[in-house]
């Protein structure tokens, strides 16, 4: 059977590689269905501290889902596989570890979601994203819901209404990617977050990372008392007391990550 992800431990950082170079990384249901598996395998390994995400080869991260596949399909099969692709962005977006896209080629259509479902997106300077599925008489609904918590109304409606394409670097001044960098540092960009992230209290982040998608989703007054409740949490944490500590006595902490 063919592996249409392959799992590489580089460090304490899980890479989920979407490879499929004959349909340049589009994805299918096992690729979906092996993206949630190294998701879950991540989360339940503590030697594990950061996820990336990303496609093989150099030209193409994702460029969304795989047309051939869906033609042949019947509804009900299509509508299962839309579904399951609304559960990988989910699980990508309340992952416990934090999750990185490294974007070595074109985000495109449903690979722009899975960009937009990750903490943080690092693409080589040459990186295309977009939504084009309006010239292939689609839509971007699902990749939509993201858009619109992550652009204002009218940026988001131009993207998913023109099938435009952004290069990296208007889709970094857009809030869309996190780092732009040339393609050959491309790794070394990667590796450096990893590293720094993976550096981090994991009990402290995971706490932060749930507290800050909660608060985004919320008024300002409820949002600011579950932060205090969060916050309240977080001093209690033995990390938060080694953390003042080793300020204190001007050394580096040892995290527990508890």
């Amino acid at each position: 059977m063919e592996l249409h992800v392959r799992s590489e431990i580089r460090g304490s950082a899980l890479w989920l590689v979407i490879d499929r170079p004959k349909e340049r990384n589009a994805l299918s249901a096992e690729a979906i269905r092996g993206l949630l598996e190294g998701l879950a395998r991540a989360e339940s390994d503590p030697a594990v501290r950061t996820v990336v995400v990303t496609g093989g080869g150099d030209r193409v991260f994702c460029p969304g889902a795989d047309l051939s596949a869906m033609v042949g399909d019947g509804v009900w099969a299509s509508h299962v596989g839309r579904r399951a692709y609304g559960e990988l962005l989910v699980r990508l977006s309340s992952c416990e570890k934090p999750t990185i896209a490294r974007l070595n080629g074109h985000a495109l259509a449903g690979g722009l979601g899975l960009v937009l479902a990750c903490d943080f997106a690092v693409a080589g300077e040459t990186v295309e994203l977009g939504t084009p599925e309006i010239d292939r008489g689609l839509f971007p609904m699902m990749v939509m819901a993201l858009l619109q918590r992550q652009l204002g109304r009218k940026r988001a409606l131009w993207l998913v209404t023109t099938g435009e394409r952004l290069s990296a670097r208007e889709a970094l001044a857009w809030g869309l990617l996190s780092e732009v960098v040339p393609i050959d540092r491309l790794d070394e960009a990667v590796t450096r977050l990893c590293e720094k992230l993976g550096g981090k209290s994991q009990a402290v982040l995971a706490l932060g990372r749930r507290a800050f998608r909660t608060a985004e989703e919320l008024p300002l007054a409820p949002a600011l008392e579950a932060l205090s409740l969060a916050l309240s949490v977080n001093v209690s944490l033995e990390d938060a007391g080694e953390g003042v500590a080793a300020f204190l006595e001007k050394r580096a902490p040892v995290w527990k990550d508890r």
